[in-house]
């Protein structure tokens, strides 16, 4: 099948890969914030949360360009964007600069609440453009992997560059009003293709990792499979070949693995997302906890460790999943959800009575 033929909708398996995909990143923070070695990063020279935080990206991508060329305008998507990371971020913010910090500084609550750091914090956290701070004063100071307060931010500062990214290339692209849509598919092409090139040359030449190179690459494939999405077939004369690979690879040594790895996950995820089909697609009766189980983890990790000195990775995992999840659950229908809606009805109400764009909006 095309992988256009099954885009259209939510009736489909991204919500289950994705929380699945934020476990696996809390999961494997468990193994980081007590200094422990990650079993698959050791074996792989990949861990599991960054194969997770690779599959977010990729998804992301394809989501986010998609979305974009549907609505064929560059204000309902940087609305979009702001109503999905926002809201939540600024209460996860917070929480963790006037609860979580009050309760776990070492410092008198006047010196902690008058340290400038926790205003440079805010700062930092709740525009994300110019990145993000990891400490509060006084805060986590004993545990393992010292200070660090929401070490996921750091991922959704690129998150957030990429979506910056993306907007201006679409209204450079869009300076040319009749061309604009095909040059914009094109960038997006030429930019996957040369982000994997790169990223491929700096890791087989032995530099220094600098995660942005890969995640530019996840991001920019996805983007890719979306404006591609006509021409790309979704069948198990493909995906399973390419697991195989994969597993192969994997076998073989960890400069082969990242190879098969870089080519094949994009597929692999869209696969995953589109074809498989029947009960697994009930778990969209629930909420998408994602994005809180992702933003919320590594904090109420940080405070477990804290709480219980020498705890294990297993336990660890066990108590900070049950903590999260409830948080996440919270987020979402409190805040994600209804953050949302007021983002459609705002759409809805402010829609142009006459498109301004000269280009036809593709079917997603």
């Amino acid at each position: 099948m095309k992988l256009s033929s099954v885009t259209s909708g939510k009736n489909n398996n991204y919500n289950l890969i994705r929380i699945l995909a934020a476990l696996a990143v809390l999961a494997g923070h468990s193994f980081a914030l007590l200094k422990q070695p990650e079993p698959l990063g050791q074996e792989l020279g990949i861990s599991l949360g960054s194969i997770a935080v690779d599959l977010f990206f990729i998804a992301s991508g394809f989501l986010v360009t998609g979305s974009l060329l549907q609505r064929q305008s560059l204000r309902e998507y940087l609305l979009a964007r702001a109503s999905r990371i926002y809201p939540a971020l600024l209460i996860v913010v917070l929480l963790s600069v006037f609860v979580l910090g009050a309760v776990f500084t070492s410092l008198p609550l006047a010196s902690y609440y008058s340290h400038p750091q926790i205003y440079y914090y805010l700062h930092k956290c709740l525009t994300l453009v110019t990145g993000a701070a990891y400490y509060l004063p006084g805060v986590f100071e004993n545990n393992p992997y010292k200070g660090a307060v929401n070490g996921s931010l750091w991922t959704m500062v690129y998150e957030v560059k990429m979506y910056i990214f993306l907007g201006i290339f679409w209204a450079v692209c869009h300076v040319w009003k009749n061309q604009g849509l095909l040059l914009f598919r094109r960038l997006i092409v030429l930019l996957a293709t040369g982000a994997g090139i790169f990223s491929l040359v700096h890791f087989f030449s032995g530099a220094e990792h600098c995660p942005a190179d890969g995640l530019f690459f996840m991001f920019f494939s996805g983007a890719a499979y979306a404006v591609l999405k006509d021409r790309v077939m979704l069948s198990a004369r493909v995906f399973w070949p390419l697991c195989l690979a994969l597993l192969g690879s994997s076998m073989l040594s960890q400069q082969a693995f990242f190879l098969v790895y870089q080519v094949s996950l994009a597929y692999i995820l869209f696969y995953l997302a589109y074809v498989p089909a029947g009960r697994i697609r009930k778990y969209n009766a629930l909420g998408d906890y994602s994005y809180g189980v992702y933003i919320y983890a590594f904090p109420v990790q940080q405070s477990v460790i804290a709480l219980f000195p020498g705890i294990s990775v297993a336990l660890l995992t066990l108590l900070s999943v049950s903590v999260t999840l409830m948080l996440a659950v919270l987020s979402w229908y409190l805040l994600e959800q209804p953050a949302l809606a007021i983002k459609g009805r705002f759409i809805a109400n402010n829609k142009p009575t006459k498109s301004l764009n000269l280009d036809p909006a593709p079917p997603v």
